[in-house]
Formats: structure tokens, sequence, C-alpha cells
């Protein structure tokens, strides 16, 4: 066909095309367009995303744009109202806005206001800019802190006043300021006031380092306390009461090369996890003050968060970088629907941050010459890899980590020789405890890939619709059994479990004992969830189940994972009540949480009274992890439902015993509440 016969054919009246003109055509279009964001003008950010340099999009009926909705920020717009002001009074706008009147000498250190050598307390994160000069503030104000940011103007920031600096305080007269502060101070306890003094600000900051240490390090050790403490003191210039150094050593002109600043967000990081646990004074009145929760230990973790992005930990690849994200992740809020608790981010970011430092290499492990930043690294690597495999299988997410992505082994770090020992002042470990462990570590390393198998044959969009396969089924049974059988006698939980544990052994044990019997509670989950494929199928053209062909054996399969789920659910709140007991739970960092959740919840969907361990282990976990006292108010509603008859069971109920009779030595009914029991049988290795 020639040109015109195409022009022709064009134009003719079979040819479809839109006619823009019809009113049909117009009104989908402007149906079309309420549901599209607003337009973005130019100069209309908020002060948060302006000074993060980050799109500002303003959500439809809501008073904050997105990104502040997300971080829960104030959404102002000072900065563009003092532009519009300008510009409405005619002045010429400066190159640079700034806080005070004058332009700040170049520092190294964060801009330091007059008012800051009697008190330190942070001022609102965008203040009102006016073209006016700012009357003098009574509450000091800080810039944004950076790498060279002194530690001790770090210590200013993080334990500065919970509130803002409030416009109307603006005009008191400077005598009033020190009571402003101490006002500001109240939400802390009656003891807060005492962080305007320096002094007593560095020697809060040690304790709260070595509670780090005493607690948080034994189960996460990826920092070298000696090494953190010496860095600590000589960056304060001051030499801690609690892990005293030479004095010598920092001061000595070699001193400023070995002894480096501390990364802040670390030094932050390190600060929040002692906030969590100490028992310092201050923080015993701050949480008689708020029902039992400490607000210094919550603004403390959100103010490092905030530091962390504001010193780009999660973009930029640093061994530092890594460690402070890991640290981060359990540290925050442990609940998964909460939208201010921004589950998984810094984990995922510290995986990105390995893999760009390409840790997953062998060859490039075996090439760091320092034996200490190599067992970091590696420590840090088999942490991010076995906390990305469980957390997928917890929360119904596919990991992001695969068995190919990594040819590295544990043992990479090689055994301790006898020069770094010596340099390292510590004994050396015998040979039953290295094997020990590198032991739990290959134990640990072989359920994680189970876990793995198991998010991605149950958490996709097909097994969700039309149920888990049978074969599929059977594979993840066998593969459980197979490591119980060869995995679990070595690191769960002996028999013997009434000899004399330390907290490190005791907790040690029970994590590594209910990350198996976990697995078995969220394999009961799917299929009552799902069901079964094959099931479905039959079910779906309107016939009954038990005309499938193997419907017996489907049964007898449903009841072995039943079976399993509860007798985990049991023992994991066997050993939920033996640390509860011992109070191990209210200084443990989130390891046997999420365990005691599970288990609860299942416990409580069946009607059984073993909960009430679970319920009680929880409450003791709030005294760090304030969310947890909600979780055990939601297991105890399911239990009283399922108690009042009402249960919460799909395609599993045809398996599965709902609700035992009440044994006396089980239950003792006490005003209606259940009080801590628990059955020694629970503890009993399990090869059933």
């Amino acid at each position: 066909m020639d040109a015109s016969g195409s022009t022709q054919a064009a134009r003719s009246p079979a040819s479809p095309a839109f006619n823009f003109s019809s009113p049909s055509v117009q009104n989908q279009i402007h149906e079309l367009a309420k549901t599209l964001p607003p337009p973005r003008r130019q100069n209309t950010a908020c002060d948060a995303c302006r000074s993060r340099k980050v799109r500002c999009n303003q959500l439809p009926g809501q008073d904050k744009c997105a990104h502040c909705l997300v971080k829960n920020y104030p959404c102002t717009h000072y900065v563009q109202q003092a532009t519009s002001e300008k510009k409405r009074l005619g002045v010429k706008r400066p190159r640079t806005l700034s806080n005070t009147s004058a332009s700040p000498a170049p520092s190294t250190g964060p801009i330091r206001t007059p008012t800051e050598a009697t008190g330190s307390a942070r001022a609102h994160p965008y203040p009102q800019v006016s073209v006016q000069s700012p009357p003098p503030q009574s509450l000091p104000q800080f810039s944004r802190t950076t790498l060279e940011t002194p530690t001790k103007d770090l210590l200013a920031y993080l334990f500065s006043p919970p509130d803002p600096n409030d416009s109307s305080n603006s005009r008191l007269p400077s005598s009033k300021a020190a009571h402003i502060v101490s006002e500001a101070y109240a939400e802390w306890g009656e003891q807060a006031h005492q962080l305007q003094s320096e002094s007593f600000r560095i020697d809060f900051a040690f304790d709260l380092v070595e509670v780090f240490f005493q607690i948080v390090h034994t189960r996460l050790p990826l920092l070298n306390p000696s090494q953190f403490r010496a860095r600590l003191q000589h960056s304060l210039q001051t030499i801690s009461p609690y892990a005293p150094i030479d004095r010598n050593a920092y001061e000595s002109p070699e001193s400023s090369s070995a002894y480096k600043q501390p990364h802040n967000a670390l030094v932050a990081v390190v600060i929040s996890w002692g906030a969590k646990f100490s028992e310092h004074p201050l923080l015993v009145k701050d949480r008689a003050r708020n029902n039992g929760q400490s607000w210094l230990a919550r603004t403390l973790i959100n103010r490092t968060r905030e530091l962390s992005e504001d010193l780009k930990v999660h973009r930029v690849p640093s061994a530092d970088h890594v460690v402070v994200a890991l640290l981060i992740e359990p540290m925050q809020n442990q609940n998964f629907d909460d939208t201010t608790g921004f589950h998984g981010f810094w984990l995922f970011s510290a995986i990105r941050l390995l893999l760009d430092l390409q840790i997953n290499h062998k060859s490039v492990m075996s090439n760091i010459e320092d034996p200490e930043a190599r067992g970091t690294m590696i420590f840090a690597w088999w942490m991010a890899c076995l906390s990305d495999a469980y957390r997928s299988v917890y929360y119904r997410r596919k990991p992001m980590l695969d068995d190919d992505d990594y040819d590295i082994d544990f043992y990479t770090v090689g055994p301790a020789t006898s020069s770094e020992i010596v340099e390292a002042a510590q004994p050396s470990p015998s040979i039953r405890e290295q094997l020990e462990f590198l032991g739990y570590y290959r134990s640990a390393h072989a359920l994680a890939r189970a876990a793995r198998q198991i998010s991605r044959q149950l958490w996709r969009p097909a097994t969700e619709s039309d149920g888990v396969p049978l074969d599929v089924l059977i594979n993840l049974i066998n593969m459980l059994n197979d490591w119980k059988d060869e995995h679990l006698q070595r690191v769960g939980v002996p028999s013997n479990f009434a000899a004399e544990w330390d907290f490190v052994s005791a907790v040690s044990a029970c994590a590594s004992d209910a990350t198996y019997h976990i697995m078995w509670i969220v394999l009961f989950n799917a299929l009552d969830d799902f069901g079964i494929r094959e099931v479905n199928d039959i079910v779906r053209t309107g016939s009954p189940a038990n005309e499938h062909p193997n419907f017996v054996q489907i049964e007898a399969i449903k009841k072995k994972v039943g079976d399993d789920a509860l007798h985990g659910a049991l023992r994991i709140a066997g050993l939920a009540g033996v640390l509860t007991t011992n109070g191990y739970l209210r200084l443990d960092s989130a390891v046997m949480h999420v365990s005691i959740i599970q288990a609860g919840t299942l416990l409580a969907r069946l009607g059984r009274p073993e909960v009430d361990n679970c319920i009680k282990g929880l409450e003791q976990y709030s005294y760090a992890y304030e969310e947890c006292m909600e979780q055990a108010a939601e297991i105890t509603r399911v239990y009283h439902q399922a108690v009042s008859g009402e249960y919460d069971l799909q395609h599993m109920a045809s398996v599965l015993p709902r609700r035992t009779p009440i044994q006396q030595q089980h239950l003792v009914m006490s005003g209606g509440d259940l009080s801590m029991h628990f059955d020694p049988n629970a503890l009993v290795g399990y090869r059933g």
C-alpha cells in the first residue's frame, strides 16, 4: 500500500480514534486527574525534605508529606514562609540561611551558640527562620553532626532535652534559662537535669558503654572492647572509672594515630543499647515516671537512627557502617507491623554494604591482613546471613541472600595465633571451645539454609492461592528431621538443664533450640492458612476432601506437623519459663523474642494454659522492648477467646486437639489470672 493509501485509510471512519472533545472521555480524564498527586510547585518542600534534599510529595487529604508521615517528623514550612516574607518585603535573598546573626568560622566540630556553655539542649530540627535577628534562645541549638564532630559535642546532642526549642521561650530573660532547661529534662525523670553537666554526661556515657559490653556484646560480639574503650577515653580525654586505661597511653604523641576518634554513629548506638538495659539511678527514675518504660532510651534510639541516616551509614560501604547497621536493627522496635519501626531496613543495608565490600568472596577475606578486622567482618557476614534467613521465614518474605551468593566459611577467620593471644592479653581458647564455637555456626548455617528453602517454597503467590504441594511439604519435613538428627542434640538444650549455667550459655542454647522448633510452628501456620494443594483442588470441584486417593496419608502428614508444632510451642514455653524465672529475658537483646511470640500465639489459639509462660516472658521483655507489653496483651486476648470456644483454626482443625483437660500442676488460678508455671518434662530431649 502506498503512502497516500495509508493516509486515506487513517482518515477513514473505520479507523479507531479517541474523541477528546466528547463528554464521556472528558469525564474519564477528570476522574483520573483527581486520583493523581498534585503537581509539585517549585520551592514548596517542607523543612525536613529540604534539609535532607529529597522530593517532597504532599499526600491528598494529609497534613504531612509522605516523607514526614513515614519518619514521624513535624511537617513544617518555616523556610518557605521566611522566603515568601522576604520576597514580599523586597529583601534580597542571602546566599545561605543561618540560625545566627553572624557567619560562623569554619570548624571541624558542630557550631555552638553562647548559651551552650551553661547547658546543652537540642533545638527544634527545623527552627523558624525570620528576617529579623533572632533574640537570645534559652535552649541551645545544634548544627548537623558530622564525622569530625568531637565526641563531647556528640554527647551533648544525644543527652540534650527531649523537647524541641519552643519559640514561646525565646523572649524570657537569660536568668530563667537554667530553669527552662531543667523543666525540659523533667520528662526523663527527676534526675535527668544532671545531664546539663558535661562531667556527668561523660560519666553516664561510660556507664552505658559498660552495660553494652556486659550484656549486648556477649550476644553480638561485633566490637573489640578494649580498643573501643581506649579510643573513647582518648577522644574524651577522660579515664573511665569502670575500665580505666593507662593515662600515658593516650597522652603520648603516638596516641593520635593509635587511638583515633571512634565513629560518632558507633558511639551513639553503643550508648543507646546500654540505656535499654542500664539500671543507672537516672534511668530508674525515668522508668518510674513513665510506667516502666524509659523515654530517654527511646529518644536515644531515635536520635541514633537519625544520626546514622545523616552520616549516610546505610549508603557508604565501610566496616564501621556495617557494624552500626547490624547493631541498630535488633535495637529498635521489633513489631513488624509498626510503621515507625523501620523493620528490616538496617539489616538489608548491612547486607548491601557487605556485598559492596565483597566480604562474600573468600579471596577478598583472605587478603585482609589484620586478624581483628578479618574476624569482625566474618562475624558480621554470618550474623547478617543468618538474620536474613530467619527473618524471611518468620515474616513471610523472600530472603535477600541465597546459597550461591557467598563461598566463605566461618572458620575462614582461623584460630588465634600465640602472638595474637599474648597481644590481646587473653587466655587461649581450648580445642573443645573452638570446636563448639565452630559447631554452633555450622549448625546455625545449616538451619538457615533450611529456612531459605521454606521461605522460597511457601511465601509465593501460587502457594497462597492454590495451597502447599504435597511433595514440597514432604521435602520440607524431611529436611527439618535431618537437621534435628544431626545438630539438635549438639547445639540445643541438654537434658541436664538443671546444671548451673551462666547467662550467655543459657540464652545461646535456648535460642538454638527454639529456632529449630519455631520452624514447625511456621510450617503449621502455613498449612493452616493455605492448605494442601491436592486437597484444595478436590474441594474446589465440589467434592469432599476425603475422596482424594491419598487422603489418609495427607491427614497423617498434617498430624505429624501439628504434633511437632505443638511440641515445639510447649518446649519454647518451657524455655521461656526458665529464662523468665532467672530474669534473663530482661537482659536479652531480642534473641528469643520472635520464638516466644510464635509459640505463645499458637498455644493461645489452642487454648493451652502453658501460654502463660510466654505471656510472662514478653512482659519481662518489655523492660527493654516496650512493644512486647502490647504483644502479651494480644496473646492473652486470643487465649481467652479460645477458652470461650472461639477457635481460630482452618485447614489444620481436623488433626490437632484444640484443648486438653487442665491439670492442677500446669495451671493455678488466682483471681482469674494465670500464674507462672513450668513443666520440667518440656525440656527433655525430643526425638519422636
